[in-house]
């Protein structure tokens, strides 16, 4: 049976999975994604309308990317084609653009293209899309488990809306198990009990994936037989044993990758220890490489501790060097070690913060001339050429300091450190040597 086949009887075939039997028919069906179904909202008017543009869903397995297309599919006044990206190409996407074509001219109709999977196509093939999705003569609708700023071309990009789907939550989730237990699509011609705790178990473990919670809930019901009663009780260990563990949603190249990195660091320059152990153990569990991990905590440890504890980018380093010779598993301690200091450690972003600002004035206003005494004197003619000339060594001075122009003529000074912990000292000494005004803001400014 083709995937966009809607003649299928209304009950159930014994032979089709509980989560393509409960798929809903209708924008009214559709459990969850109101941020771009709710009444109004621009995707929804579009489908009611018949005004659909090229349009690029992306989300999590489960969330209804394709169930949109099929709601399109039966609302829509178009022809409607669908391909999957694993086993199409560029032939497929000819034929059905010409027999497109020929619709528009010969009866004024559109056709609406569904693909599924978009991100496997290639270059090539997503090129090929492009003149047609431009001109009109097929409307595309694409669905994808990646982010699509990462895996579509961006020329397709910008002829389509991008519509991001989001995990079902607990709330999505029970209305839709409470729906396929009752639905004479569903399991409603079972007697089936269900104890709370293995529906909340069922509901956590899907992880916002109704495919996963139905295809759970399905082989619960017809891998238990019924007791003396004819009743099929699905309990707490039963629902265990249906969904087993939770498989892990990450992609090391992909979406969840930057997103669980990024939670890590920021969960570390937010100074939560707990919260940082927490991304940690996700990536390691889903299999992230820890020298990955390693070297985002050297950059953490300049970019966010700096020197309010200028220790941390040599612990930091040490976990990276550990890492890479012990490995895993025992490279998780060292990695945890760092990640725990880190986070604790007093934060200053100084350094981080000035070298930016010196770019900036760099691209902003050019590179100034080296000042005549700071130009390298070692070499034959040089002082003929005032190199050197007027240099003040510092070692010839008390304290190993003597003040003179090191910066160039107008630019200003835009280092501006912290009072936070090892870089106090090191802010006193700044003052000190380059007076109280040396640096703009005020003293302690991150």
């Amino acid at each position: 049976m083709d995937l966009f086949d809607f003649a299928r009887e209304k009950r159930r075939t014994a032979y089709e999975p509980l989560a393509s039997a409960m798929r809903p028919e209708t924008l009214d069906e559709i459990v969850g994604q109101d941020h771009i179904l709710g009444p109004g909202k621009l995707l929804r008017r579009a489908i009611e309308t018949d005004r659909l543009s090229s349009v690029i869903f992306y989300g999590p397995p489960g969330t209804g990317k394709t169930t949109i297309a099929r709601v399109i599919a039966r609302t829509t006044r178009a022809h409607f084609e669908a391909l999957n990206a694993v086993t199409a190409g560029v032939a497929d996407l000819r034929r059905i653009v010409e027999e497109a074509r020929t619709r528009l001219g010969m009866e004024g109709r559109r056709t609406v293209l569904f693909i599924d999977e978009i991100h496997r196509f290639n270059k090539a093939q997503q090129d090929a899309l492009l003149p047609h999705v431009e001109d009109g003569t097929i409307v595309l609708i694409g669905a994808t488990t990646e982010n699509p700023f990462f895996e579509v071309n961006s020329a397709l990009l910008s002829r389509s809306l991008i519509f991001p789907l989001h995990p079902l939550s607990p709330a999505d989730l029970r209305t839709i198990a409470e729906r396929a237990l009752r639905s004479e699509k569903g399991l409603g011609a079972l007697r089936i009990e269900v104890e709370e705790k293995a529906l909340e178990h069922l509901i956590a473990q899907s992880d916002g994936d109704a495919r996963r919670l139905l295809n759970a809930l399905e082989l619960a019901a017809t891998s238990t037989p019924p007791d003396e009663d004819g009743v099929i009780r699905i309990t707490l260990a039963v629902a265990e044993e249906s969904i087993q563990r939770r498989a892990v949603r990450y992609d090391k190249t992909g979406d969840n990758h930057y997103d669980t990195i990024s939670a890590y660091i920021k969960s570390i320059r937010g100074s939560d220890p707990d919260a940082a152990l927490y991304w940690l153990a996700r990536m390691l569990d889903a299999g992230e490489d820890p020298r990955f991990i390693a070297r985002r905590l050297v950059i953490a440890a300049a970019e966010d501790v700096g020197n309010a504890a200028p220790e941390g980018l040599s612990l930091a380093m040490a976990a990276y060097l550990a890492v890479e010779r012990i490995g895993l598993p025992e490279g998780r301690i060292p990695l945890a070690q760092a990640t725990v200091y880190l986070a604790l450690a007093p934060k200053s972003n100084a350094s981080y913060k000035a070298i930016d600002a010196y770019l900036e004035e760099v691209r902003k206003n050019g590179h100034r001339p080296v000042p005549p005494p700071l130009r390298d004197a070692h070499y034959r003619g040089a002082e003929r050429l005032g190199h050197g000339v007027g240099y003040l060594y510092p070692h010839d001075f008390p304290g190993h300091f003597v003040r003179q122009a090191y910066l160039p003529e107008g630019v200003p000074r835009l280092f501006v450190p912290t009072e936070e912990g090892r870089e106090v000292e090191l802010a006193a000494r700044y003052r000190r040597l380059w007076g109280e005004g040396a640096a703009p803001g005020a003293a302690g400014t991150t």
